[in-house]
């Protein structure tokens, strides 16, 4: 085994046995059946699978699960090859000491601060490194039939590199995402103009690289220089996969998923089996590595789960209570992320002989000299300074003293990106939330009549039309809501509240007790039933369903005053207190907790705390009737004599 320093040639295996003379390379990474299933057409198994699955769970709890136990558990493999094989270690000593000390740091600062330029980082550097390895596949499949031509190569990447772009720059519901994200971080507006002449240039580019891509393929095959055609499948499947997962799945965040699945069945598999070749090659990888990757069934559900545990760090962090934890785990998570992202940029490279050794393919260039007019460090930290260290400052520095509100954002999304629903949606509920109710309808109807089947905008505008009296067309925007998303436990409470406006009350129930058997943990559900409970004088069970809300949130405000309220009113007056104490912590600015608390206070005879919490009450809200009466009733009760 040769041991190298960082930046020094590659090399991190011995050199392996040439293929017998006369042997037929293999097409294959293991054998037709289980490439098909594990790289090439895997999107052909993912969708039914998907779509039954949306059947059963909402499109978020879909999309929060692979996020975790997926994109952060498929970190880990590959965090595992870099700190437990001794000579790539070595070789990248500086680079896997340095970037996880710098990374956490940013990352965590940035999640601290609330600033937005980290995950527009973080999206930048996913979409390239989903690409790319697609890109590694097809170099992979080329190699095993002995494919090497340069040409071919940057043919190659230039085909995925400007599909996956296009793919997402085309894309409404990931631009709108893309573009919140981008105007949040202080980026400049955009122009609907360049935009969508930079879409149109971007297809037409598109479509002349493919033009080319397929002359180069064709030309190489009838000259008897053939790429692999397990490649051209691959891309075919990976490109138009990426294209549905980004343009034709009706959620944005199921496409996400979809495609983030099959990223990570590709990833896995792949890394198993190189790990495992690594160690039965070296006999001095031991440790941890050496433990797991040795040949044997029992120990891929070891490897599985491991995956699993390591991905519960990013599914648990948003059920933290206390925020700066919260906040910095989610930096941790960030960085996670990002250190993925950069060590698989230099860990795999297939022209590398070391890699190819270890992933059974033969022949092709040797190893390639990093010789260059910089040293290798400075180089490296050009790099870095280029593509991550200067974007982020100037991301940093706009968005420290951009002045645009977040209304003005959304509404610079929706001119951009005119024909998206997410846009209009997006927009509408700002308008909704600043009290521009009228507007907000119209930008609700829109999005309806560019997408119907998006199910937020006709409950939204069925809420709008609730509060404006306009019951009947609102029931009619709820109940195609329901047809559309049939277990979302949100829509079932809204839709409660509706058929009891409507005098509907045993309906009203069931949609209640419906929300809550969908979603026994949402905090809203039970707050929502809770309500409806206590309205039809049912307090003790109002009281177990506003309990269940502050176990499920315990910053529950409105959970924390209805429930302090009940318990006032049946005489728990010490427990009372305790909640009304707690609303006025989680919202200073509120008067109602304090004029809750002011009665408490009278109850326990304490009429001079009772006065003050009274006058802090109508100091935050002057025009409270209520307060007034019970500080002049407070007043004069402490006037009297003893």
């Amino acid at each position: 085994m040769q041991h190298v320093s960082a930046f020094s040639r590659p090399q991190t295996v011995p050199a392996a046995p040439a293929l017998a003379a006369g042997r037929k390379p293999s097409l294959w990474i293991l054998d037709g059946w289980r490439d098909l299933i594990l790289y090439v057409c895997t999107p052909l198994l993912l969708v039914p699978i998907f779509i039954g699955a949306q059947g059963l769970w909402a499109a978020e709890d879909i999309y929060l699960f692979v996020a975790a136990f997926g994109a952060m558990g498929h970190h880990l493999p590959g965090m595992i090859r870099a700190y437990g094989d001794r000579a790539l270690f070595q070789r990248f000593r500086w680079r896997f000491i340095c970037a996880p000390i710098f990374l956490v740091v940013v990352c965590a600062a940035f999640s601290l601060w609330d600033l937005k330029g980290i995950v527009l980082a973080a999206f930048m550097w996913g979409v390239w490194h989903g690409m790319m390895q697609t890109y590694g596949f097809c170099r992979i499949y080329d190699a095993k039939v002995g494919s090497f031509a340069e040409t071919t190569r940057r043919l190659d990447f230039a085909l995925c590199g400007i599909w996956f772009a296009t793919a997402v720059l085309l894309s409404p519901q990931r631009m709108t995402d893309t573009l919140e994200t981008y105007y949040s971080a202080g980026g400049p507006f955009i122009p609907p103009t360049l935009l969508r002449a930079g879409q149109q240039g971007l297809l037409a580019l598109a479509l002349l690289v493919s033009a080319v891509f397929l002359a180069n393929f064709i030309w190489m095959w009838s000259s008897g220089k053939r790429p692999s055609p397990v490649k051209l499948v691959l891309l075919v499947t990976s490109i138009s996969f990426w294209w549905y997962c980004n343009n034709i799945v009706a959620s944005v965040l199921v496409g996400v998923a979809l495609f983030e699945v099959f990223h990570d069945v590709q990833y896995l598999s792949l890394v198993w089996i190189y790990n495992r070749k690594r160690v039965e090659s070296d006999r001095s990888i031991g440790g941890f590595m050496g433990f797991v990757f040795r040949r044997s069934g029992a120990l891929v559900g070891l490897y599985i789960g491991l995956i699993f545990a390591y991905g519960a760090l990013g599914y648990y962090k948003s059920s933290i209570g206390i925020d700066v934890v919260k906040r910095i785990l989610t930096g941790v998570v960030t960085a996670s992320a990002l250190l993925h992202f950069y060590y698989d940029g230099f860990i795999w490279k297939v022209r590398e002989k070391s890699t190819r050794q270890s992933l059974g393919i033969a022949g092709g260039t040797a190893d390639v000299s990093l010789g260059s007019f910089l040293p290798g460090w400075a180089l490296h930290g050009a790099k870095w300074l280029a593509v991550f260290v200067i974007p982020l400052g100037m991301l940093w520095f706009a968005e420290v003293h951009s002045a645009r509100g977040k209304l003005d954002r959304f509404a610079s999304i929706v001119a951009d990106l005119p024909t998206s629903a997410r846009a209009h949606v997006n927009y509408a509920t700002e308008l909704q939330d600043a009290g521009r109710t009228d507007e907000a309808s119209k930008e609700f109807s829109e999005a309806i009549r560019l997408s119907p089947a998006s199910a937020k905008a006709h409950v939204n505008l069925g809420s709008l039309l609730t509060a404006n009296g306009q019951l009947d067309e609102a029931q009619k925007h709820f109940e195609q809501a329901l047809r559309i998303e049939p277990n979302n436990a949100e829509y079932h409470s809204g839709y409660a509240y509706l058929l009891d406006q409507l005098g509907r009350k045993d309906e009203a129930a069931v949609e209640c007790e419906t929300a809550v058997r969908l979603a026994p943990s949402s905090p809203q559900a039970h707050y929502s039933y809770g309500a409806f409970l206590e309205k039809y004088g049912k307090p003790d069970e109002a009281v177990a369903q506003y309990r269940q809300t502050l176990q499920f949130d315990p910053n529950h405000l409105d959970g924390h005053i209805d429930l302090g309220n009940l318990l006032f009113e049946s005489g728990e007056i010490a427990e009372a207190r305790e909640h009304f104490q707690k609303a006025s912590v989680l919202n200073p600015k509120l008067a109602q907790p304090h004029n809750y608390l002011g009665k408490v206070f009278m109850r326990q005879g304490n009429v001079s705390q009772a006065i003050a919490q009274f006058e802090e009450a109508l100091r935050l809200h002057p025009d409270f009737p209520e307060a007034e009466e019970n500080l002049r009733v407070a007043r004069e009760t402490g006037a009297q004599p003893p």
